[in-house]
């Protein structure tokens, strides 16, 4: 699908970033992948955990510094899911307005966005408090996106301001979440199966590329248009 051929569904498009942007999970990485830490953020994304008990507990433990974060968003650069700049330009060329909800770092995600060509303003993510020298010194604790339904909070208040149809694409349960905010989940297998987000679902893609997803979320026009 190409500009001026297709249009999108969807006036926003909403997309979660680790495990379906990336293939990565950010949280995991900055703990040098500790087996601990990854236990504990599969859990939080099959639903067997609630975020809110998951969260702080893992960056106080991992306390990330101002270098490992910047470390953290060359690696989201370089660990683009296949398909993903191709997926995000077509919905962007298509007319959609997208946006980032993740409860992952907003200093590490920033770089991702801005290589999608999508604003700030369209980036809603957890931001890490830094002292001077570099040290952890705590996050956002009044962000919606650190504890469950969270996303669905974010998604509404965004509807709230820009009308049209909406769809989110994303892996976890954090994602399934927003289902009652949008008018179409979109659930992406692509680096994890997660079954409860697969079995509630509108629409479930196993393939590995992102662009599996487009013929959800776009429509040809019709000849002649």
């Amino acid at each position: 699908m190409s500009a001026g051929t297709s249009r999108s569904r969807f006036r926003l498009v909403f997309f979660d970033v680790d495990s379906t942007l990336v293939t990565i999970e950010g949280i995991d990485v900055l703990s040098g992948n500790n087996p601990d830490i990854a236990r504990l953020t599969a859990a939080a994304m099959n639903g067997e955990i609630p975020l809110d008990e998951v969260y702080g507990r893992r960056l106080d433990l991992i306390r990330p510094t101002r270098r490992a974060v910047e470390e953290l968003g060359r690696l989201y650069l370089a660990s683009l899911v296949e398909g993903g700049v191709e997926t995000v330009q077509t919905l962007r060329d298509a007319g959609a307005i997208v946006h980032l909800v993740t409860g992952g770092i907003e200093q590490a995600v920033a770089p991702l966005a801005a290589h999608l060509g999508i604003p700030a303003r369209a980036v809603h993510a957890v931001r890490l408090d830094l002292a001077e020298d570099g040290s952890y010194a705590g996050f956002d604790r009044r962000s919606f996106l650190t504890r469950p339904g969270g996303k669905e909070l974010v998604v509404r208040d965004i509807r709230a301001r820009t009308h049209g149809k909406a769809a989110f694409v994303g892996d976890g349960i954090s994602d399934l979440e927003a289902r009652p905010a949008v008018d179409l989940f979109v659930g992406f297998g692509g680096v994890h199966t997660r079954l409860r987000v697969k079995e509630n679902a509108d629409v479930f893609v196993t393939e590995p590329r992102l662009t599996a997803v487009l013929p959800y979320l776009i429509e040809e026009k019709a000849a002649g248009c």
